[in-house]
Parts: C-alpha cells; sequence; structure tokens
C-alpha cells in the first residue's frame, strides 16, 4: 500500500493501518516518556510551537501509537509478583484468542509469538489473587486451550506495569 496515497499511513501485513512516525512525532513521544514534561517545555526544546506538541500528542495518543500514565515496578510493589505464562492453542486462531485473553483479569500483555506456544502473556499476581486463582478462575474460562505453562519472574529489567 502506498503510503502517501493512504494520507502517510502504511498497511503492516494487511492487519492494521499504521502512523507514519515522523522525526517531530518520535523526538515528542521521547520527550513524553517523562510523564510530568509539559508540552510547552517539550516545544522549547523541540523547537516547535506548543500547539504542534499537543495536536501530535493528541494524535499519537488517539492512534494507540502511546499513551501516557502511572507506571509502577512490580518487584517494588509489597505482594506483587510477575508471572509469564506461555499458551498453546488447540486451533490456529491465535489473534481471536488473545483478544479474549488480555481481557482477563491481571493480564498486563499479550503476544503472539512463533515457535512450541502461540502465546506468551505478562500477568500480575498477589497475595489476594494468586497462580492458582488466575489458572482456575480466569484461564479455566477460555476454550481451546491446549496447554499452558508458567514462568515465574524472579528478577526483571526496565519492567514497568499499570498498577492493578
Amino acid at each position: 500500500m502506498d503510503r502517501e496515497a493512504n494520507g502517510g499511513y502504511s498497511a503492516w501485513e494487511g492487519t492494521a493501518i499504521m502512523m507514519k512516525l515522523d522525526d517531530t512525532s518520535v523526538a515528542i513521544i521521547r520527550q513524553l516518556s517523562d510523564g510530568r514534561k509539559s508540552f510547552k517545555k517539550i516545544a522549547n526544546e523541540l523547537g516547535i510551537s506548543e500547539n504542534t506538541v499537543r495536536t501530535r500528542a493528541n494524535r499519537l495518543k488517539a492512534e494507540g501509537v502511546m499513551s501516557i500514565s502511572a507506571r509502577v515496578n512490580p518487584e517494588k510493589i509489597p505482594d506483587y509478583q510477575m508471572l509469564v505464562v506461555a499458551v498453546k492453542l488447540k486451533t490456529m486462531n491465535g489473534i481471536r484468542k488473545a483478544k479474549e485473553l488480555v481481557k482477563l483479569r491481571n493480564v498486563i500483555s499479550i503476544s503472539a509469538v512463533t515457535g512450541r506456544y502461540d502465546l506468551i502473556m505478562t500477568v500480575v499476581v498477589n497475595k489476594d489473587f494468586g497462580l492458582t486463582e488466575f489458572i482456575t478462575e480466569e484461564m479455566d474460562r477460555i476454550g481451546d486451550i491446549q496447554a499452558i505453562e508458567t514462568f515465574v519472574v524472579y528478577k526483571s529489567f526496565q519492567l514497568e506495569v499499570p498498577y492493578t
């Protein structure tokens, strides 16, 4: 698909239309990695107008390219435990199943992957909702799962998640 003919958007494997990121948008995203930095300060540092920063940031959020939210280091939260859950499906409908699984309680993210598993999930559990509850109360509701394998994360690097 021609980007120019599609208003600056490009297709990726026909599954989604993605916003084209120019140097200015990338610079704004980098500046917003500190979610407290004002649009005015970003504009001054990049030599563009505050309105440009605001418009671009709003469009990037609306297009799902970025979000601005508080994130926590799960290792610093008492009773939090991160899990990686590998899922092998009975069928080839990984994208549809990922959309179902991502709605389960305490699921942070899901990725469709190659290899012996179809999906890899990042999940946070705590003393009130542990691994047993996640598997028996949440995973058990989803059909077409052939097998799962869980991995308890004992140390992570640069991992920040929404507070659940």
